[in-house]
């Protein structure tokens, strides 16, 4: 009986690829890393190891070069149902999906988003796989025809449900800063990078539910989203109801981030071939 069925005992990582190339590569893998470190889960392959199996499960898909590799360490399998565990061999779930095509001219409408009150664990920058609050925002956002769900904390704008969330005001843009709130994103950490290159001024700051619907703008991030303007929250209108001038500075970065990724095609096609002869 595998404890990640049984209690949600394992982490979780994704994985963009673009053109069959991985992006982010060390930022994910060392995020796994820490994920596994806090729970204490022995990583079960060295880096070249992941890697390889990686590209294997991208060769499978002839389909779409861009794809979302899911991966899953779970602390394994016990001989019966109990809360203590023993020394277990870690178990190791990997799958592959297309990602969808972010294309600028159909976001400037930007997505819509309710607000929901946080009640998540005070581990959140842990991404762990057991994720029932998480799924219920999300359905909830579901069910409201919304992209998202934005979650505050004792007032507090903490992140989405699946997402990082950034804001804009007077051209300052703001998101919540690392820790124990807020999963450490790779895609928010690409953003930064993206407005620093940009010489734009961003802060790592905690803001009010008040700031987040007086923004100028909202986005919110993530390795499949990439970057999304939030436009309509709670149904209320976010500036101008529609997708900002900063937003479109950073898509317009982050996009040429990918293409340096596209761009180096056929990397490692040997060592695939090589992977699945073997």
């Amino acid at each position: 009986m595998d404890r990640g069925f049984l209690f949600g005992d394992g982490v979780y990582e994704v994985f963009p690829t673009y053109n069959n190339n991985i992006f982010g590569l060390d930022a994910h893998l060392n995020r796994l890393q820490e994920g596994l470190d806090a729970i204490k889960i022995k990583n079960p392959h060295s880096k070249n190891e992941w890697i390889n199996l990686i590209e294997k499960i991208l060769s499978f898909n002839s389909v779409s070069a861009d794809q979302a590799i899911y991966l899953q360490v779970s602390r394994g399998c016990d001989q019966n149902r109990k809360h203590t565990h023993g020394d277990l061999k870690p178990t190791v779930y990997i799958q592959a999906s297309t990602m969808p095509l972010r294309i600028k001219e159909e976001l400037l409408k930007g997505k819509t988003a309710i607000s929901r009150d946080d009640i998540r664990w005070s581990q959140c920058n842990t991404k762990a796989t057991s994720l029932l609050a998480n799924t219920m925002y999300a359905q909830e956002a579901k069910i409201e025809n919304a992209e998202e769900a934005i979650l505050c904390k004792d007032g507090i704008v903490t992140e989405g449900a699946s997402s990082n969330v950034f804001i804009v005001k007077n051209n300052l843009i703001s998101t919540h800063p690392k820790g124990p709130k807020i999963l450490p994103g790779i895609t928010r950490d690409a953003v930064i990078s993206c407005a620093k290159r940009l010489n734009l001024e961003v802060q790592e700051i905690t803001f009010d539910k008040d700031a987040l619907m007086n923004a100028d703008e909202v986005w919110i991030t993530s390795s499949t989203r990439e970057i999304l303007p939030i436009t309509l929250i709670d149904n209320k209108k976010i500036g101008t109801g529609n997708a900002g001038p900063l937003w479109s500075l950073i898509y317009d970065s982050f996009q040429d981030s990918k293409n340096a990724k596209r761009s180096v095609s056929g990397r490692r096609l040997k060592k695939i071939e090589s992977i699945i002869q073997n």
